[in-house]
This record gives C-alpha cells, sequence and structure tokens, in this order.
C-alpha cells in the first residue's frame, strides 16, 4: 500500500470508531481481516497514524476547525508527524485510493492555525471533564505535562539480573539503538519515531532467554522504591501479569519468599511462563477463589506488601490513547473504591515495621496523594516514609531525580515531561504499630 492509501484506511478505521464506538485494538482488527491484502507493514503503519490520531485527537479537530475523521488525521499530520501544508497536498491527492484532494478551507488551516488560543483540554489533549482534576496536580503546568502525555512513548526494557547483566543486553540490542534509560539502572531504551514500527524484541534471542522484559522505566522504577531485600517475605497483592512481580524477584536474587496474586485470576494467566522464562524460583502464584482465601495464612507476616492499585491508567495515556477518550467519571469512582478495598486488605498482611507500597499508573490527586491521606486517616499505625528517604535507591542519581520528580509529603508523581517515564505515582507506608 502507498502512504496515500495507509491514509485513506486510517480515515476510514477511525470512522468505525465513531460510529459504532469500538475500541481502537477492535476497529483495527476487523479492518485487517476484511483487507487480507494488506500486509504487516501496512498494519502497522496504519494502527500507528489511528493511535497518533487519538493521542491528538482534541487540538488536531481544533486546528481544521472539523471533528471528523479527515480532519483529525489531517491536524495529526501537521502536529505529530510535523509535515507541511505541501507534503500533506501530496498525499491526499485523490488520485488511485489516496484521500480526497485538501479544500481550500483545510490548506488555509493547515498553513495559519495555530494551537495559541485552544482551551487548556484541547492543547493538551484530554476530555474537557478531567481539567479540574489536572488543574488540582499540575496548575498552570497541565498543557504541557498532558502533551508531553500525547506523544509516543518509547520502547523500555528492563534487563533481568537473574539471566543477564546491562552491559550484555545493551550490547546485544545495540543494533536497535538501545541505550541505558535516565535513571533505572536495569533500563534499557529504544526511541522510536513517530511512523517507526516497534521492533521485534520478543524474538531476540536474549529476550527469549529471560535476559529482558518489556516493562517502562517509570515501571522498573516503581518496583526499585519497594526496595525489597533477598530473604524477606513479600507480597504482590495486584500483581497482573506479573511486570512488577519479575521485578521484585530480580531484586530478592531468588532468595526468600514471594508470593503473588490478583483479584482477576484471569490477569495473572501469563505470569507462570514469563517467571518460568525469567528464572525465577521463589515465586509462589496463587490464582484466588478470593483474595482472602489465597492469603489466608499472610497474617501481619509480611516485610513487603506491593499494591499496583487498580486505577485509571491516565499516567499511560502514552501507550494507551484510546482509553483517554473512553474513560467516564464513574469510572474514576469506582477505581478509588477499589483501592480503599486493597489497601485495606494489605494492612492485615504486613508485620510491624513491614511497608505497604502503594503504587499507580495514575497522576490524578483523587488516587494519589488523596487515597494516601484517607488511608492514613483509617490506619494511625502508619507513616508515610520521607519520598526523599524513597528516592535513595538510585543513590547517585537521587540528587537529580529529586529535582525532575513531583515530591509531596504522601509520596512521588513520576510524568512523562518531568521524568520521561509513563505517569506513576508511589507512596511508601511503614507500619510502625502492632
Amino acid at each position: 500500500m502507498t502512504p496515500a492509501a495507509r491514509l485513506s484506511a486510517a480515515i476510514e478505521v477511525l470512522g468505525t470508531i465513531d460510529t459504532q464506538r469500538t475500541p481502537a485494538q477492535n476497529a483495527l482488527k476487523d479492518w485487517g481481516t476484511a483487507h487480507r491484502f494488506a500486509g504487516s507493514g501496512d498494519r502497522a503503519a496504519i494502527s500507528g497514524l489511528v493511535f497518533d490520531v487519538l493521542r491528538r485527537r482534541a487540538s488536531s479537530a481544533y486546528l481544521l476547525d472539523e471533528d471528523t475523521p479527515r480532519g483529525r488525521v489531517l491536524g495529526m499530520l501537521k502536529l505529530e508527524r510535523g509535515l507541511g501544508v505541501d507534503e500533506i497536498a501530496s498525499m491526499f491527492s485523490g488520485e488511485r485510493f489516496a484521500p480526497e484532494p485538501l479544500n481550500d478551507h483545510e490548506r488555509k488551516a493547515l498553513t495559519s492555525s495555530t494551537l495559541a488560543d485552544a482551551a487548556p483540554y484541547v492543547a493538551g489533549d484530554y476530555p474537557e471533564w478531567l481539567d479540574p482534576y489536572l488543574t488540582d496536580v499540575f496548575g498552570d503546568d497541565r498543557v504541557a505535562e498532558t502533551a508531553a502525555m500525547a506523544r509516543r512513548a518509547p520502547l523500555d526494557l528492563r534487563v533481568n539480573t537473574l539471566k543477564s547483566k546491562p552491559e550484555k543486553a545493551l550490547a546485544a540490542l545495540d543494533y536497535l539503538g538501545a541505550r541505558p534509560t535516565a535513571w533505572s539502572p536495569m533500563g534499557l531504551r529504544i526511541d522510536l519515531p513517530a511512523d517507526a514500527r516497534n521492533p521485534g524484541v520478543h524474538s531476540e534471542e536474549i529476550f527469549v532467554k529471560g535476559g529482558v522484559e518489556v516493562q517502562d522505566e517509570g515501571s522498573q522504577l516503581a518496583a526499585l522504591f519497594t526496595q525489597a531485600k533477598p530473604g524477606e517475605q513479600v507480597i504482590d497483592l495486584c500483581a497482573g501479569a506479573g511486570g512488577k512481580t519479575l521485578a521484585l524477584a530480580a531484586m530478592m536474587q531468588g532468595k526468600g519468599r514471594l508470593i503473588a496474586t490478583d483479584r482477576d485470576k484471569r490477569q495473572l494467566a501469563p505470569i507462570h511462563e514469563r517467571l518460568s522464562r525469567a528464572g525465577v524460583h521463589n515465586a509462589d502464584v496463587r490464582a484466588p477463589r478470593g483474595a482472602e482465601v489465597a492469603l489466608a495464612d499472610i497474617n501481619a507476616s509480611a516485610d513487603l506488601v506491593a499494591v499496583d492499585a487498580p486505577c485509571t491508567g491516565t499516567g499511560t495515556w502514552r501507550r494507551n490513547p484510546d482509553a483517554k477518550w473512553r474513560i467516564r467519571p464513574g469510572a474514576l469512582e469506582i477505581r478509588v473504591k477499589d483501592q480503599v478495598e486493597v489497601l485495606d486488605r494489605a494492612v492485615i498482611m504486613v508485620k510491624p515495621g513491614g511497608r505497604i507500597a502503594y503504587i499507580t499508573c495514575s497522576v490524578l490527586p483523587q488516587e494519589n496523594n488523596q487515597q494516601v491521606r484517607a488511608f492514613m486517616g483509617r490506619h494511625s499505625g502508619f507513616t508515610v516514609v520521607s519520598p526523599r528517604e524513597v528516592i535513595g535507591a538510585l543513590g547517585d542519581k537521587a540528587a537529580a531525580f529529586g529535582e525532575a520528580v513531583r515530591l509531596s509529603d504522601e509520596g512521588l508523581l513520576m510524568t512523562p515531561l518531568r521524568t520521561g517515564t509513563d505517569g506513576f505515582f508511589v507512596s511508601i507506608l511503614r507500619r510502625t504499630g502492632a
């Protein structure tokens, strides 16, 4: 397929998303099924176009003054891909399989329109109803912060120290452009231009043999800040597919007891194969019939309970822009209740002197600082470990990270703008009483 034909296909898929209110991945899959002539490169390119439009949906429509699939694609090509009007016009030619030629209004908008007078939620590309919440946390910086959350994320990898070393993994993946991450001592990053395909790291020998895992640097740091140690009893209470479980296992060096569980046992399905590939032998995966039953023997005995809490996922908009536009106010209320429930369950498990690591991939204060304050109001036997102490785990990088990250009395918040990671909140709660 030509670049112009791929643009036509992206416009078609976006139309399906609009009219059928279907998730983007489903719409792309259905398009691929109906157009089997399209090769893997074509499908990847069309997917990239669709997701770039979703990242910049509000600003692209504003730029063209046309909230249609075609208008959003045109705006995205200027804002996200950085194309000039003549380059865009060459693809919108009206020739075979190409979109119709630019009209006078579109050409004028692409030439002269800007986001200078756009409302914050337009310039930052987020739903209008979220503006008060984002103002609470970011204030006047919310446009810059959310614009960074609308850019394409790099591909981050965590080196599994049970199987490899950073220098070995870097040498193996150097030809893909891998480089060390800024903060995580076990992180590698592959930067991806706007129109680049994701490299097939899952077929790389070092991945197949368990030497690296795909994991955002912010997620790596969240695990590092728990300070899980060899010989400890560690509970991963919301393990899901096991990303942080694997990171905790490496920190424990195969020593101690690591228990992974999740309220939704379907989320645990990939974890067994991942643990095996990573060479983890001290992990006990408990698929619950109710998490209380699965962990009935854990009563005030855990050194660490990691709570990677269910949340709105606002911090991962770079990777899942479709979710940004599908989230509704009711979802925030549900997630806040879920977080209260899982935090209160963690209290029962942690021993005096032990700690709860509360982690979200959200930037919303209701799920982060406010949730920690509410927890402290319910449980007097806990203190918040100073975020300055927490980031000390970074050693000689701690001071620079402390200048970049958002620190508060309740914890720390990483963001794409400030730390170059996904958005993650981390709070370490130490039990001081029985």
